[in-house]
């Protein structure tokens, strides 16, 4: 239950988001009748139109909402196998054959909300409650640093125990830990919405991407899941979230929707517009989306009474259109998903997963404890190891990725997505994709990881001489021969 100095946090934070709304100027790009009559069409089949609906995906034009519409709605299986390759396909030719490889890690389950569908609401006393000290924050990085992780997702609850100050603090904890090649590269936050000299802070504390769920965008059902006098309770808030983000100097923002709270027809399109919109006002839209289904957790028994749960078939169409609608956005597929399925679906047009995952808080220091449901938000289906997931990668052809270049050399927002655009993008993605991944076998690989991976690598290294220049190829060769004298942390 909430506590009086909890309250008075709430009340205070209520009264300032207030006070913000009256100011914002910017439209509601969210209109609930034209989604939900586009979704509503039936679809004719039409195959002159859809025939020119792929050829445009395959040129990597993107889609409208309308267009993304159309085709949703045809049943054909036929088509949507055609739509299926087509994702496929703009997924390689936009960033290549690899997938980053990131880890979530939840400091805090401290929140004043009180969401239906989550396992960290106030009200839930199945959960253990717990925000992470310093020092037990840097044994959850050791721990994944240690397996090789260079890229992290920070989660936290919405609450005055992880308020900006914690959260900056605890960024700086985890940029500052370093043994020999251990070392987090990276750290992307999943938080609540700021008020933009918040968010100066978490650029200042060197914030990756700034992620933040609108969870479903259909505006009636958001307020129904979402109680009032919760701070989660006010839509537009959190709708210009990474708007604030962008006018704050945060150059790559992340959007996502959890799907199971409605029709997932109309959160694919919410997803749509809201990449759009800040593409019009900024000239970039979301750097990543993310669409996790619905999971259990303890209780929570929301997922029972659903009306929308995502069913596979489903969620393959999802992934695929997506990628066909905003072809330069990295889509993130999570653990929630079964080992089985995840292997597939990351050949519908993903571009990154977490690997390794444990999202219980501090459950990373106890790996050996698959799930500890007092802790966690949701459940989770993959609990594969990285290494696991790895070699499953390597197996597939894939080259797995830990490259954080981008954000070092200044390709971010703008800059980065004017590099996608000229199709240029997945010439550095692979080089530097083999680069880290040639220290990962080094520092962490078993035996018959460093073989395979080995093996990939000359071939990724040939493909490159072939495909983009024998210089980079040569370059790589080169420092490749550097990395395995002891260099570290080179990148084109």
């Amino acid at each position: 239950m909430i506590t009086e100095t909890e309250m008075k946090w709430k009340q205070d934070r209520l009264k300032k988001i207030g006070q913000y709304l009256e100011s914002e100027k910017r439209e509601d790009f969210i209109d609930d009748e034209k989604i939900e009559d586009l979704i509503s069409r039936p679809s004719r089949m039409d195959k002159k139109r859809i025939s020119g609906l792929i050829e445009k995906a395959r040129s990597i034009k993107g889609l409208t909402p309308e267009e993304t519409a159309y085709l949703l709605n045809i049943e054909d299986k036929d088509v949507w196998e055609e739509l299926f390759r087509t994702a496929r396909f703009v997924k390689n030719e936009v960033y290549g054959n690899r997938i980053v490889l990131f880890a979530p890690v939840y400091l805090s389950n401290l929140c004043v909300n009180n969401c239906l569908y989550c396992g960290f609401r106030s009200t839930n006393s199945s959960m253990v409650p717990q925000n992470l000290s310093t020092e037990e924050i840097r044994k959850e990085v050791e721990v994944l640093t240690s397996v090789g992780h260079k890229r992290l997702l920070a989660v936290y609850g919405e609450h005055p125990k992880s308020d900006i100050r914690y959260i900056v603090d605890s960024i700086r904890t985890i940029y500052s830990m370093k043994k020999g090649p251990d070392e987090i590269r990276r750290v992307n936050v999943n938080a609540a919405p700021f008020f933009i000299d918040e968010l100066k802070e978490l650029k200042a504390a060197g914030i990756g991407t700034y992620q933040v769920f609108q969870e479903t965008y259909h505006k009636a059902t958001y307020q129904k899941i979402h109680p009032g006098e919760t701070v989660k309770n006010s839509y537009a808030w959190r709708l210009f979230s990474q708007h604030r983000a962008q006018e704050a100097g945060i150059d790559d923002v992340a959007i996502g929707a959890l799907f199971g709270l409605y029709k997932w027809k109309f959160e694919v399109l919410g997803l749509i517009y809201h990449a759009m919109s800040m593409e019009k006002e900024f000239g970039v839209g979301s750097h990543t989306i993310s669409f996790p289904r619905l999971e259990p957790a303890l209780g929570t028994d929301f997922i029972k009474h659903s009306e929308h749960l995502v069913s596979d078939d489903d969620f393959r169409k999802v992934i695929a259109i997506l990628r066909l609608a905003v072809p330069y956005t990295g889509l993130i597929l999570t653990a929630r998903e079964t080992p089985e399925f995840r292997r597939e679906a990351i050949r519908l047009g993903i571009s990154q997963t977490d690997a390794g995952t444990r999202i219980a808080i501090g459950g990373y220091s106890q790996s050996e404890k698959v799930h500890i449901p007092e802790k966690e938000q949701f459940r989770i289906a993959d609990t594969r190891s990285l290494e696991d997931y790895i070699y499953e990668l390597a197996e597939d052809g894939y080259i797995p990725s830990f490259c954080t270049a981008d954000y070092r050399c200044g390709r971010t927002g703008c800059e980065f997505m004017g590099i996608v655009k000229a199709g240029k993008i997945k010439t550095l993605c692979i080089p530097n994709a083999i680069l880290t991944f040639k220290e990962y076998l080094l520092d962490y690989a078993s035996a018959r990881t460093k073989i395979l991976g080995d093996k990939l690598i000359r071939e990724y290294t040939e493909f490159v001489g072939k495909n983009y220049s024998d210089t980079m190829a040569k370059t790589i060769r080169e420092y490749l021969a550097r990395i395995g004298k002891g260099e570290r942390d080179l990148y084109f």
